[in-house]
C-alpha cells in the first residue's frame, strides 16, 4: 500500500466500513500508486506547517485512552528540519504533564495542522522523541528565543505519513492580527474621511462668523 498515510490509517476494520458506506474504490485508488508517498514533506507542506502558530496533538495513554492536546507559540515555532523530522520547543503550561507521560510509554502521536481562514488541514503520523535540556545542540535548532515563555524540554517527531484533508466543515476563524490586517484597509478609509469631514466643518465655521467689518 504506497500511500503511507492510509497504510497507517485504513485498518481491516476501518476498509469495511468504507466498503459498507460506499469509499473503498476511491480509496483503494489512491492506495494504488506504484511508489510509496505521503512520507516524506515536500515543499508544500514544509510551507504550511512553518505558517501555523498552533497545532494539536494526540497521544496514547496506558489506559488506551486517547488524549488531544492543544500546543501553541510564535508563528513557525513546530520546526521542520528536514523532509522527514519535525520538531518543537515544549513551553511550560499547566504542569499535569499528560502527553509527556503518554509518550514514556508510546511514540506515536497524531497532529492535525489547521488553516482556519484557507479551511485547510494537514493530519500527520509521527513518532516522538522527547528532547531533554542537556541536548543543547538539538534544541538550538527549535530556538524560540523571541518568545517569553519557559521551554521545559523539546520533541523531535519522525513523519511516517501525512494527507490533506478536504475543506468541508471547517468553519472560517481567524486570529486578531489577522483581522487587524484584513480591516487595515478600512480602518485607512475611515482615518481619510474624518479628516475630510473635519476640514469641511472647519471651512463651515469660518464661512458664517459675522462680519466685523461694519457693513
Amino acid at each position: 500500500m504506497p500511500h503511507r498515510y492510509a497504510e497507517i490509517a485504513f485498518t481491516p476494520t476501518v476498509k469495511k466500513a468504507q466498503a459498507q458506506f460506499g469509499s473503498r474504490n476511491a480509496y483503494a485508488r489512491m492506495e494504488g500508486a506504484p511508489e510509496t508517498r505521503n512520507h516524506r514533506l515536500g515543499e508544500a507542506e514544509a510551507e504550511f506547517i512553518a505558517a501555523r502558530d498552533s497545532f494539536y496533538m494526540a497521544t496514547i495513554g496506558e489506559t488506551g485512552w486517547p488524549y488531544i492536546q492543544h500546543r501553541g507559540g510564535p508563528t513557525g515555532f513546530m520546526r521542520v528540519l528536514d523532509d522527514s523530522t519535525i520538531g518543537f520547543a515544549d513551553f511550560r503550561g499547566n504542569r499535569q504533564y499528560i502527553s509527556l507521560g503518554n509518550l514514556m510509554n508510546d511514540d506515536r502521536v497524531s497532529l492535525f495542522f489547521m488553516d482556519y481562514p484557507n479551511k485547510t488541514r494537514l493530519k500527520l503520523f509521527g513518532r516522538a522523541k522527547i528532547i531533554g535540556l542537556d541536548d543543547e545542540a538539538t534544541l538550538s535548532r527549535l530556538d524560540t528565543s523571541d518568545y517569553r515563555a519557559r521551554v521545559e524540554r523539546g520533541f523531535l517527531i519522525k513523519v511516517e505519513g501525512f494527507d490533506w484533508n478536504c475543506p468541508q466543515h471547517i468553519t472560517e476563524r481567524y486570529t486578531l492580527n489577522e483581522v487587524r490586517a484584513m480591516t487595515a484597509p478600512l480602518a485607512s478609509r475611515i482615518a481619510d474621511l474624518e479628516a475630510q469631514i473635519a476640514r469641511l466643518r472647519n471651512v463651515e465655521s469660518v464661512s458664517v462668523e459675522p462680519d466685523q467689518t461694519g457693513a
